[in-house]
C-alpha cells in the first residue's frame, strides 16, 4: 500500500496501534458494545492547543472549522495507514478525542 502524500502531523502511529488493540480488548467486556471508543482525549477545545498538540502547524486559518477540517483529514489518512475507522470528535465535556469506529 502506498502512503505518497498521507500526513500524520503528531500522530505516533505505534502508539495508536497499542491504543487500539487495548480498546478492543475492552470491548470485548462491554455489552452492548458502544459504537467507538476514546483512543486519546487531548483535555482542550482550544484552537491554539489542538494546532500544538497535534503539530498542525500548517492550517491556513486558525479557526475551529478550519481546524475540523484538519481533523478530519487527519484521521481518514491514519485511517488508511492503521487500517482502522478512526475520527476526531469533541467528548459531552467538550474536549477533542481521538475514537476508534467500532460500527458503521
Amino acid at each position: 500500500m502506498k502512503y505518497e502524500g498521507l500526513k500524520i502531523y503528531g500522530m505516533c502511529l505505534e502508539r495508536l496501534q497499542h491504543q487500539i488493540r487495548l480498546a478492543k480488548e475492552r470491548i470485548k467486556t462491554m455489552n452492548p458494545s458502544p459504537e467507538r471508543i476514546v483512543l486519546e482525549c487531548y483535555y482542550t477545545s482550544d484552537v491554539e492547543d489542538i494546532i500544538d498538540i497535534l503539530e498542525l502547524y500548517d492550517v491556513e486559518h486558525r479557526d475551529m472549522d478550519t481546524v475540523k477540517q484538519k481533523l478530519s483529514d487527519l484521521a481518514d489518512d491514519i485511517s488508511i495507514m492503521m487500517r482502522e475507522r478512526l475520527e476526531f470528535c469533541f467528548n459531552e465535556d467538550g474536549d477533542l478525542c481521538l475514537y476508534l469506529v467500532l460500527k458503521k
